[in-house]
């Protein structure tokens, strides 16, 4: 565990675990790069067959296509499993779909490119939650507490007005022998 990760107090119920191991990570991220993947490394070997007729989409850059194809569903993992590193896993995985515009059949006729752009910039993105503070005043069931007599409205707590610091008097004016000493450029204060 990192330090951006709290350390859960109770195991969570069987049903949560894969919400709660989903929740504190790029889950959707990975996926995307991950479908964005398939496509590009598939399409330059894949052939079609139309009755007696075979359409081949090979390139020339067939293996170029693999390692990249390759590269996006690794870092689709990466997402998954090592969340720490989720910028660079998504920088990486938007470079690699615009490589595989001109290396991949258009990046996996644009359907792995777009996936894999999506999931790229999702990742880079995404950041934890914060941590939820456990008290014991969060602990009601959200229904403001009524007095013990009955009737009563529930009290209204006074919010104090935030403190502005107040501006302060510029301290000379511009001349234009200011101006022509700063070079012609503006002060800011």
């Amino acid at each position: 565990m990192s330090a951006e990760y709290p350390a859960s107090r109770e195991v969570p119920k069987k049903e949560n675990r894969f919400k709660v191991w989903r929740q504190t990570r790029p889950f959707w991220a990975g996926l995307f790069t991950m479908i964005g993947g398939v496509p590009i490394a598939y399409l330059p070997y894949g052939d079609m067959r139309l009755g007696n007729m075979t359409i081949a989409m090979q390139t020339t850059a067939g293996s170029a296509a693999l390692i990249i194809g390759v590269l996006l569903i690794t870092l689709g993992l990466t997402m998954w499993f090592q969340p720490i590193v989720r910028v660079f896993a998504g920088v990486a995985s938007i470079v690699l779909a615009l490589v595989s515009i001109p290396v991949s059949n258009f990046g996996g006729l644009v359907v792995g490119y777009l996936f894999a752009l999506i999931g790229g910039a999702m990742s880079a993105s995404w950041a934890p939650a914060r941590p939820v503070e456990e008290t014991e005043d969060a602990q009601h069931d959200g229904h403001p507490e009524a007095s013990h007599e009955a009737g009563a409205e529930p009290a209204t707590e006074v919010v104090p007005a935030a403190v502005f610091p107040e501006q302060r008097e510029a301290e000379h004016t511009a001349t234009e022998t200011t101006t022509d000493a700063n070079g012609g450029r503006n002060s800011a204060g």
